[in-house]
Formats: structure tokens, sequence, C-alpha cells
């Protein structure tokens, strides 16, 4: 597969992604919701230290070195699947187009993220529940910005669920109680894929 084409794929991905997430961030306060189908889609904004699915990376000592490794990690499968999509793309011509498009969803997702990391800190005011980010702001240094969350599907409510099955759940125990963002579903659809449809490539 022809390597500017899936760079093409790749911008428009963190286009779309971007995009969201700065008008979210720019339209709605924190915790505000926009009800898009009654009772199981909504656009709910909130924002998390940089785990995919609206998890949470605890502090220590002041700092937040959770947030900081998990920053190097993505940048460094950033640029291992960069390399890995250019080597298949030419000196692998035999690599099924499949294979290729995974690998760019789950670079597109890895990166969108670490965008909102890296710059969201240095370009918007903070949000909070009672006002909406402005662009020229400043909360947070370099890497340590927050990551924006949207897509939010309350299904339905399973009460007594056991206790090692919570994390299905949010606070008011809706399945699925995950809130997430295009970058996090880019990385789930393309790793589910590659398991299912191409994991014979990868065992050669």
């Amino acid at each position: 597969m022809n390597f500017k084409k899936i760079s093409l794929l790749i911008v428009l991905l963190l286009i779309a992604d971007q995009a969201l997430k700065i008008w979210i961030k720019t339209h709605m306060h924190l915790d505000e919701s926009i009800v898009v189908f009654p009772d199981w889609f909504q656009l709910r904004f909130i924002e998390n230290n940089g785990a995919a699915f609206g998890m949470h990376i605890a502090s220590r000592g002041g700092f937040d070195w959770g947030k900081l490794l998990l920053g190097v990690f993505r940048i460094v499968m950033v640029g291992f699947i960069g390399w890995l999509m250019h080597h298949l793309c030419t000196k692998r011509q035999d690599t099924p187009k499949g294979v290729i498009v995974g690998l760019a969803l789950i670079f597109a997702g890895a990166m969108g993220n670490i965008l909102d990391s890296a710059f969201y800190g240095l370009i918007f005011s903070e949000s909070t529940p009672y006002t909406v980010a402005q662009f020229g702001g400043h909360y947070a240094g370099f890497m340590m910005g927050k990551v924006v969350d949207m897509f939010y599907f309350p299904l339905f409510q399973w009460n007594g669920v056991p206790r090692l099955l919570r994390f299905l759940v949010d606070s008011n125990n809706y399945f699925f109680g995950a809130i997430f963002n295009l970058a996090d579903a880019y990385i789930s659809v393309a790793v589910v894929y590659l398991l299912l449809f191409q994991h014979k490539f990868f065992s050669k």
C-alpha cells in the first residue's frame, strides 16, 4: 500500500479527532451533556489525565509521573508503529492493506491523545463545571494537559453488578459506562480487527 496514501489517511483521522475535541472543549463546560439519541447516546464532556476510556492515573509526590510515563510510552509506540508502517509499505509489498490500515488507526489514535496531553494545557484555559475553556489560556505544562472525552453510551442499568465487573459500569450502574473519544475508538476498533482477521500475518 502506498505510504503517501496511508499518511493522508492518518492526517484525516487526526483532523477529525482534534476538530471534535476542540469543539467540545470550547463549547461545553465540564460534565455538560448533549443528548443525541435519548436513553443511549450522549455527548458528555469529561477530561482525564491520559488513560483510555476515562480511566484515572494517580499522581505521586506532587508530580504526575504516571502521566509522564504514559506519554513517553505513547511516543515510543507511535515511533515504532510509524517505522513499521513505512517498512511494510516500502519493503513488504505483499502486506495486506487491512494490516496497514489497522496500524494507521492505532497510530492516529495514540497521536491524537498525545496531542491533547502535550499541547492542550498550553493553549487552553482550564475547563470547569461552570466555565467553558478559551484559547490563549495556560492550565498545565507540556505533556501535562488533560485528554478530552465525549462519547457516552449509557445503554442500560445493571444493578447488583459483581465487584470484579464494576469497571463495566459507571457510578450510576449504567452499562457501558466508559466515556471515550475518537482516538480511543480508532485504537479499539483496530486492535479487535487485527486480532480477529489479521492474526495469521502477525504470527509469521
